[in-house]
């Protein structure tokens, strides 16, 4: 359910009706700072730790390898649709950033999940990466910028994927949000959460894994804020900072969304958590199905060339029933609507896109 609440609120925030009319927790920080909306990436990556932790074995090497391939080459096939231009399609993206964490995970998880230690091991690692990355982004010099610059197209990040990637990242431009360089400290975001979902294995009562994970999210927040003195909490960076604070934020949902479904005899009725469950079990299909309307409601024009059918559908059908940011909600809502319709029917049927 965790997972079902985070790809809706994806699905609500990248699909309103108008952009120019929508409310500001469900739009990114400009830069520096944070949204409601910057939360929903990383408690992605954070549950994709935890049900690592959760699983009672990790998959082989190969198979790792194989879901990432898989899941990258479906942020390749969203990156590309519909026109496939070959010359400046996107390489980096959610799905990848998914892909690249997921893998790296996945393997710390193979490597440590028989040793006692394993704990120590993967917190040491977790401290590594944020403190080097902090390092990078504030000392490092680089060809042609100037270290500790962390503007968009200033930053280390930026000439890295610049040096890599060329024209095949975010809009061809001078920066991407889901680059080489910071999909290192979102790796730390998802190895948190393999130690919360080895916690969650490991404790012996339901009341002592709410209280775990409520003060390891105290403990995160207030880190992230710490440090934010320092480095600014920026969701397109994933500076340290914002690792510490959204995962304790995650880890704290994570306790909220335990306590109140698995650890209460009289939780809430099911009619109320299936709907969430049926779309965190296919979350990736979700994802897919997402952006394949979104696109296609773009580039399909509709009735005639100057519209296309997503702009005739909004203002036609939403736009002169309420007022202007609610009526974007709604095709927002709509949207989710119509993906949920059909996961809920793959969920009765019990078919879930597992790569």
């Amino acid at each position: 359910m965790f997972r079902g609440l985070t790809v809706a609120a994806m699905v609500i925030v990248n699909n309103p009706g108008d952009w120019g009319t929508v409310y500001w927790p469900l739009l990114h920080a400009e830069w520096h700072g944070w949204t409601p909306t910057d939360l929903i990436f990383p408690f992605f990556l954070f549950i994709v730790g935890v049900s690592l932790g959760l699983a009672t074995r990790v998959t082989t090497t190969a198979g790792v390898m194989r879901r990432g391939a898989v899941i990258w080459g479906l942020g390749l096939l969203l990156a590309g649709f519909p026109f496939f231009h070959l010359a400046t399609i996107r390489v980096p993206g959610v799905l990848a950033r998914i892909a690249w964490c997921y893998v790296a995970a996945a393997l710390v998880a193979r490597a440590t999940a028989a040793r006692p230690d394993r704990y120590r091991l993967v917190l040491a690692a977790v401290a590594a990466v944020l403190a080097g990355y902090w390092l990078i982004l504030t000392v490092m010099p680089f060809p042609g910028g100037i270290a500790g610059d962390l503007s968009a197209g200033g930053n280390i990040g930026a000439w890295l994927d610049r040096a890599v990637f060329g024209r095949h990242v975010w809009r061809g431009g001078a920066f991407d949000p889901e680059g080489l360089l910071s999909t290192v400290p979102a790796v730390a975001t998802t190895l948190l959460g393999l130690l919360a979902g080895w916690r969650i294995t490991g404790a012996r009562a339901p009341r002592q894994i709410v209280q775990e994970l409520l003060g390891w999210g105290l403990a995160g927040v207030s880190a992230g804020l710490v440090a934010a003195v320092w480095l600014p909490i920026n969701k397109s960076l994933w500076t340290s900072s914002y690792v510490l604070f959204t995962a304790g934020l995650a880890a704290a949902a994570l306790a909220v969304c335990y306590w109140t479904i698995d650890a209460q005899p009289d939780g809430p009725p099911r009619r109320l958590t299936e709907p969430f469950v049926a779309l965190g079990r296919n979350a990736i299909l979700l994802f897919v199905l997402s952006g394949l309307i979104a696109k296609t409601l773009i580039y399909v024009e509709w009735p005639d060339a100057d519209r296309s059918m997503g702009s005739w559908i909004y203002l036609t059908t939403f736009q002169p029933f309420a007022p202007p940011h609610l009526a974007s909600l709604l095709y927002a809502s709509a949207n989710l609507l119509l993906l949920y319709a059909l996961l809920a029917v793959l969920h009765r049927k019990r078919i879930y896109l597992t790569v």
